[in-house]
């Protein structure tokens, strides 16, 4: 099956960038690459359950068992040695991507109190990063049963060659920038 998103940019929206841009070529377009989502976990370091309630939900989240992110150094003011388990990381790609996206556009942002759009600033490259306060707000993580809650980031990877292409492409996609 697939996805839903990954059809309206095939059928929709690329013919559009192609023609906005005026790019001959459908191989040069703007089009999501990878979606990378990230989640750090404060206090994994008194208390190791954490990174594994991470996982988790983690995985429940994006269908994608994660992978734990160790510290590069070690830091004493944080009691933090090398190699200690500080977080995990999955980064999505083909169907996964597309399911994901589409479930954060229109599900998930939507959910979030008192939501206005996310800004609009993008990285210089055409890349796109959003930050959530929760994981609360993905309808697959059941409130009641929420040990700790954690803070995520998600970053949209391009393969547009500016911001503005990028930008373009994610507003075509229904991403909720605000005006």
């Amino acid at each position: 099956m697939a996805a839903r998103l990954k059809d309206k940019y095939e059928q929709e929206i690329l013919p559009r960038l192609l023609e906005s841009f005026e790019i001959g070529n459908h191989m040069a377009a703007p089009r999501l690459t990878k979606v990378v989502v990230n989640m750090g976990c404060k206090g994994a370091v008194e208390n190791k359950a954490r990174i594994d309630s991470a996982v988790r939900e983690m995985a429940s989240i994006t269908g994608q068992q994660p992978t734990v992110r160790k510290a590069k150094k070690s830091i004493a003011g944080f009691k933090l040695r090398e190699g200690m388990p500080i977080g995990v990381a999955v980064t999505l790609r083909r169907d996964r991507m597309w399911e994901f996206t589409d479930r954060l556009i229109s599900v998930v942002l939507p959910r979030i109190r008192d939501f206005r759009g996310v800004k609009s600033k993008l990285d210089g490259r055409g890349n796109y990063s959003l930050g959530l306060a929760e994981q609360t707000v993905f309808p697959e993580i059941e409130f009641d049963k929420v040990e700790y809650s954690q803070g995520m980031d998600v970053t949209f990877v391009t393969s547009a060659r500016s911001d503005e292409m990028g930008y373009a492409l994610l507003k075509e996609l229904g991403m909720p920038f605000a005006s």
